[in-house]
């Protein structure tokens, strides 16, 4: 969070001296040594100089700490806070059914209580996407978009310590609940931060825009993958995206630069049927068998390389087997003495920026789906891993991007530490952003939290949720302060 715009004051026990204005305090407090101000001579008037000086050490510190350091919540606020994520996440909005009616009523009602304009757009009947701003004092400035998602995907509830919907609290802090870590904490830390910049008097440079969107779990067909194809989508003038990360088990917050492209295959097999107990070659399960030998090699290939720390899990192709379906069904399961002359498996495939798409396909043609076996492959879905200039869909993470130097600076001045810049391992809506050259980062500021998004008993601690909100203050206020240039078409390219 950043510096308030009020100093704290204290009171202080000290001789009354005429105290120089200090104009600055760019320097290292360590280096004060009270003794070098003394002199030689000894007088009552050094004497009382030598009492002052540890004071004044310890004035100059405090204010060059308030400085700095966000101000921080006030207890009333961090109870109120930690209460609207609870309302929020008590709302079922788990695929395949979610109350998105509920969750758009919710969020705008917060964006009027903060004082934020705003619009429900159905680009898709029953879809709504909820777009909310908070206009610049300049907004021929490229603006800043918000992105979250409203939607959660399902969870089996025994196997859960609380109730999924219940945003219960334990003992030790933890809020549990379906969309603690992914994401409604990152869309509620935003309106947050909001609210405390409003109150504290900031006024942005550029149009900020926060979008509460739906369908991400299920691929953002219906959500964002429509919203930035649409009129008014194009008029907002984009110039960055912030959208989910994941949480960090360290002290560093995670920080995506691009992600890995899912390949949703399913390879199908047919072959001649026959009895139980005959042996024969070129049978559908024996074809997908050695398929699915051949896939699992390179897939243990690839999970090597991360094991031994060789590269990252965001920058090799994954492949898990998600469904196998072959056997004739009977009343009481299956036909247990007949060969099926059909077999398929479902393949989830994550395809890294880096990686050659012609070459993996080839593989899969000719490897692991050969029509000379019997086998064919379709793809569910297919997201490309270069966007429409032709170039690897990520965005650059070093200082020749100005928007990565200003997030990094947002983060220390809150208090926080990013890590290396990372490919996210799975995929998320900054994909449709990035497909048209815009610069978007996934950041979930979540530290010393393990990664359960997915997983039963999800959960965010009461601290690091609060502290998240003081980290986005301060990255919306610099972000929102900058006053580059409009980005052209051949400079988003570049980034």
């Amino acid at each position: 969070m950043a510096a308030s715009s009020h100093l704290v004051t204290r009171s202080w026990n000290l001789p009354k001296f005429e105290v120089p204005f200090i104009s600055s305090l760019n320097f290292r407090t360590s280096q004060l040594n009270c003794s070098q101000f003394s002199s030689p001579t000894h007088s009552p008037e050094n004497e009382n100089m030598n009492q002052f000086l540890p004071h004044l050490s310890l004035l100059i510190l405090s204010l060059a700490f308030t400085a700095v350091k966000p101000s921080g919540l006030t207890a009333s606020e961090s109870t109120a806070a930690v209460s609207r994520f609870q309302e929020y996440l008590r709302i079922d909005t788990a695929q395949p059914s979610p109350d998105y009616a509920k969750a758009a009523a919710f969020i705008t009602s917060q964006a009027e209580a903060i004082g934020l304009e705003s619009q429900t757009l159905e680009l898709v009947a029953g879809k709504p996407l909820v777009l909310l701003k908070w206009p610049g004092k300049k907004s021929s400035l490229p603006s800043l978009l918000l992105n979250s998602h409203t939607d959660v995907v399902p969870f089996e509830t025994d196997k859960w310590a609380h109730h999924p919907f219940s945003a219960a609290i334990d003992s030790s802090g933890r809020i549990y609940a379906r969309g603690s870590q992914d994401m409604k904490c990152v869309g509620m830390q935003y309106l947050e931060a909001i609210r405390l910049l409003k109150k504290a008097g900031f006024s942005p440079d550029r149009d900020i825009y926060i979008t509460f969107v739906p369908d991400e779990e299920i691929g953002g067909h219906a959500g964002v993958e429509v919203f930035v194809k649409s009129d008014v989508f194009k008029k907002l003038n984009i110039g960055l995206v912030l959208d989910e990360g994941l949480a960090s088990p360290g002290a560093e917050y995670r920080l995506f630069y691009g992600e890995r492209s899912p390949w949703w295959t399913v390879i199908r097999s047919k072959g001649a049927p026959g009895h139980g107990a005959k042996l024969y070659d070129g049978s559908a399960m024996e074809n997908l068998l050695k398929s699915i030998e051949a896939i699992k090699r390179f897939r243990t290939a690839q999970f090597d390389l991360v094991k031994a720390g060789v590269k990252a899990e965001g920058d090799v192709i994954s492949i898990n087997f998600v469904y196998l379906k072959a056997g004739t069904p009977s009343p009481t399961g299956f036909v247990m003495n007949l060969q099926p002359s059909e077999a398929e498996v479902g393949l989830d495939i994550r395809v890294p920026p880096s990686a050659d798409p012609e070459a993996l396909e080839r593989r899969l043609a000719e490897e692991w789906a050969p029509s000379s076996r019997n086998l064919t492959y379709e793809f569910k879905q297919k997201v490309p891993v270069v966007d429409t200039y032709g170039k690897p869909a990520v965005t650059v993470a070093d200082n020749s991007n100005p928007w990565w130097s200003l997030l990094g600076d947002a983060v220390k001045k809150a208090g926080g530490k990013l890590g290396k810049p990372e490919i996210f391992p799975a995929s998320t809506d900054a994909r449709y952003f990035r497909e048209l050259g815009i610069p978007a980062f996934g950041f979930s500021p979540m530290a010393n939290t393990p990664i359960l998004l997915h997983d039963h008993n999800e959960f965010l601690s009461k601290d690091e949720y609060l502290k998240g909100i003081e980290i986005y203050e301060s990255v919306i206020k610099e972000l929102a302060s900058y006053h580059g240039n409009t980005i052209d078409d051949e400079s988003k390219a570049e980034l």
